[in-house]
This record gives structure tokens, sequence and C-alpha cells, in this order.
């Protein structure tokens, strides 16, 4: 592993640690019995992986277990550890450019969900690969977050199409005219948060999602939504309706440093759905670093306490 790895992986862990505390002290003793699954089931509900998840976990732990005799805790605390690796790696997806240029990167989320400074991270690390990046400041609503915008396209180097007022889908609809003009390899289009109630908004977000197309055909082809870790269960209702509103391929979760709701990931993994949506990116703090791609085993060793 290199040392950036070992980096990331040590804040990781560090972020989880509220969600890691009330599962790893349950290994402290030295019993085994129907007790102590009993315990693991509420700490893990406790930590928002949900009732479904939890219960999978363990049904599946205690079938790894029968086949030993005695098994000590630190046996049962690697078994619900590698469970839940596989239960979370078919949610482990890089995120992977098309081959047509720009590659569109439409990113949305509700209000407070840190969706600005994820799209400033995220073009950190497409410029970190040497791609051409291009931002859209498809906030109109927000000033700041196009002030916000432009100070994360000066650390990056990345240009940003904004203007101080207008129709959104304008503004994204220009950028993509721009991008295409300029060959850049990555446009990454920034929406105004929202709430799935809000009727009309969401309907907004389809009419920017058409303007993308229209600019270019088989564009946005990323549409990812931000979700806010500490957010926990509620997380479930707002991947639904935005996935229903204009068809997500992709997910980034933020804000899990210090968060005691990080089983959330093992719910949005037990989402029912033909495949469960990539969990592309997870966010542990302010810094560009802190926006890293998921790993299901990394994340697993950081919650159970490996």
């Amino acid at each position: 592993m290199s040392e950036e790895d070992q980096g990331w992986l040590k804040r990781l862990k560090q972020g989880l640690a509220r969600t890691r505390a009330g599962i790893a002290e349950l290994f402290s003793g030295s019993r085994v019995d129907e007790a102590l699954f009993e315990e693991l089931e509420v700490a893990l509900v406790g930590a928002d992986t949900g009732v479904p998840a939890a219960r999978l976990l363990l049904q599946r732990v205690r079938a790894r277990l029968a086949r030993r005799e005695a098994p000590a805790p630190e046996a049962v605390r690697a078994a619900l550890s590698e469970e839940l690796a596989a239960l979370l790696a078919p949610s482990e997806r890089a995120l992977v450019l098309t081959e047509q240029r720009p590659c569109v990167l439409m990113v949305v989320g509700v209000n407070g969900s840190g969706k600005t400074t994820t799209i400033g991270k995220l073009a950190h690390w497409f410029a970190a690969g040497h791609y051409k990046v291009l931002l859209a400041a498809g906030d109109t609503f927000r000033a700041a977050a196009r002030e916000q915008l432009q100070i994360w396209g000066q650390r990056n180097g990345v240009e940003v199409i904004s203007q101080a007022s207008g129709d959104p889908a304008a503004v994204i609809f220009d950028a993509v005219a721009a991008a295409r003009a300029r060959g850049v390899d990555v446009l990454i289009a920034d929406t105004a948060g929202r709430l799935p109630t809000q009727a009309h908004l969401m309907e907004e977000l389809k009419r920017i999602k058409r303007a993308i197309g229209k600019g270019q055909e088989g564009a946005p082809h990323q549409v990812l939504l931000v979700v806010d870790g500490t957010n926990g269960q509620n997380v479930l209702a707002q991947v639904r309706a935005f996935d229903q509103a204009v068809g997500l391929t992709g997910l980034i979760v933020t804000k899990l440093d210090g968060t005691a709701k990080g089983g959330v990931i093992a719910a949005l993994a037990c989402e029912p759905r033909e495949r469960p949506l990539p969990i592309l990116f997870l966010g542990v703090g302010e810094q560009p670093q802190d926006l890293q791609p998921f790993s299901a085993r990394q994340f697993a060793e950081a919650v159970i306490g490996v």
C-alpha cells in the first residue's frame, strides 16, 4: 500500500471512530453467545446500517462460524468484517470516463450535502490524473455557490463557466458548448441543492438534464448524487427520489468524518434494485485529498475495527 493510500485509510478510520465505537467494544469480552449477536444487531442498527442489512450480515456471520468449534470474539469480528466487505463489494465501482469528449458529469443533491465542495475535490482528482477539466456553475440561486466553485477552480487551475444570474439550464448548456470548443476531457456541472419534495425544482432538474443532452448527444454521461453521511437512513429517500427524477448512475457519500451513522453505506448497498448504485467516492474532510474512491474492504475494516 502506498504512503498516500495509508494516509487515506488512517483518515477514514479516524473519521469513522464514532461509528466503530459501539461495535468494536462488543468484542472486548471472551464470550460468543446469543446475547453477543443480539448486542451486535443493536449496535449495527444504531450505526444506521438498517435492520435488513444488520440481520443479513449476522445471518452470514453465523453461517460462516457454524463450521468452527467455540469461536472467539475476534473470530466473530473478522467474520463480520469479511461479510460486510462482501455485502458492499457490488457497490464498489470505479468512475470510468466515456471515450466521447467531453465526458459530462451532472452533480445533484439536497441543500447542505457538500455538493459544491465535492465538485471542487473531483476537479482536483481529475486534474491530478492530467485530465483537462471545466466546471459549470449551474447553481444560479446561491451566489456563494458560484464564488465557492471559483475558489476551487483557482486552486486546481480549472476554469469555471458561470453567470451572475439566469437560467441554470442555459448556463450549463453554454458550458457544454464551451467544453466542446476547448477540447475539455471532463465537464462537471453543479446544480442547486433541492429537496425531493420540491416538485417544481425536481422538474427543473429534469430540464437541465435535457438541456445537457441537447448540447451533446448522450450526455450527461454520469448523474451523481452527493449525500451527507451524517443524515443516516434519510439518504435512502433522497436516493429513490433523485433516481426516479433523473436516473442516477452513482453516489458520493460526504461528511463521514466524525459521524456515528457511517453504517448507512451498508443500507445503501441493500437498497432493493436490480443492481446496487455504485458508491464511487467517500469524503472524510475538507482537504482536496479527503475525497477518495470507495473501497468495500477498507470501509468494512474501518467500521468493524479490524
